[in-house]
């Protein structure tokens, strides 16, 4: 099984941390979240990762090599124009789909900075029970926007959370608003429905697959630890909870 860590951007949420340095290498508790997202992979049994590369793109590389990729196979995906999400994962896709085809077993897109617990085993498996072609972790809290699915767990739609804005790409007659979590289990089938335009974002990407009744699937993670590691105060608390084994 593969892996790919998306880790190209700005970090402008964590200046002045991220003014000589990409988000990728800041630390946390003596360890850069690129690490700790390498081991978490690693540990799941994941020997093959791809990363994609803008905001001090060299100064990844030579990190990686300086730690002998950490004993990973590790290749970078490096993008002279942001391409945002789903674009940095479609540049990607020839890694992706390597000795595999668009029927091949899943990969994981893990965001470089947020930290959890969350069971990839457990999400996997239930990715494909589901047979689906995204499951993405969601969790029931508070969030600046969130995914709306229906009662089985599908997506079909968004809101923003401040101004009650809603988004249905499909009919439900009930919805449950939930917070994504940065992390996504996706079936190569979906590499093959990415067309258009080079920069977009895979929320738009699943959004749009969803309104033809793709399943791109709700996984539960309420019950696991995690973090966003966006902003200045959320690392000073997930550097305590490091210091305190939560991800032992």
């Amino acid at each position: 099984m593969k892996a790919m860590i998306l880790a190209a951007g700005f970090g402008t949420r964590l200046r002045p941390l991220t003014e000589n340095r990409p988000k990728a290498l800041v630390e946390i508790a003596g360890r850069t979240m690129l690490e700790i997202t390498l081991s978490r992979l690693r540990a799941f049994g994941i020997r093959e990762v791809i990363v994609n590369l803008h905001h001090f793109a060299e100064m990844i590389i030579e990190y990686l090599k300086t730690n002998g990729n950490f004993g990973m196979r590790i290749e970078v995906s490096r993008e002279e124009v942001l391409l945002d999400t789903g674009g940095g994962l479609r540049k990607a896709a020839w890694f992706l789909l390597e000795d595999s085809s668009a029927f091949g077993e899943p990969f994981i897109l893990h965001n470089v900075d947020v930290l959890s617990t969350i069971d990839f085993r457990r999400m996997v498996q239930f990715h494909t029970e589901h047979q689906a072609l995204a499951t993405l972790a969601v969790q029931s809290r508070e969030a600046s926007r969130y995914l709306l699915f229906d009662e089985q767990l599908r997506l079909c739609g968004r809101r923003a959370g401040h101004d009650d804005k809603t988004e249905l790409v499909r009919p439900a007659q009930q919805v449950q608003a939930l917070a994504f979590s940065g992390i996504h289990v996706i079936s190569p089938r979906l590499l093959t429905k990415m067309t258009g335009e080079d920069v977009f974002s895979i929320i738009d990407c699943y959004l749009q697959i969803a309104a033809h009744e793709e399943a791109i699937v709700a996984f539960r993670a309420d019950e696991w630890y995690w973090r966003d590691l966006g902003r200045p105060d959320n690392l000073m608390q997930a550097a305590r909870d490091l210091r305190q084994g939560v991800l032992r």
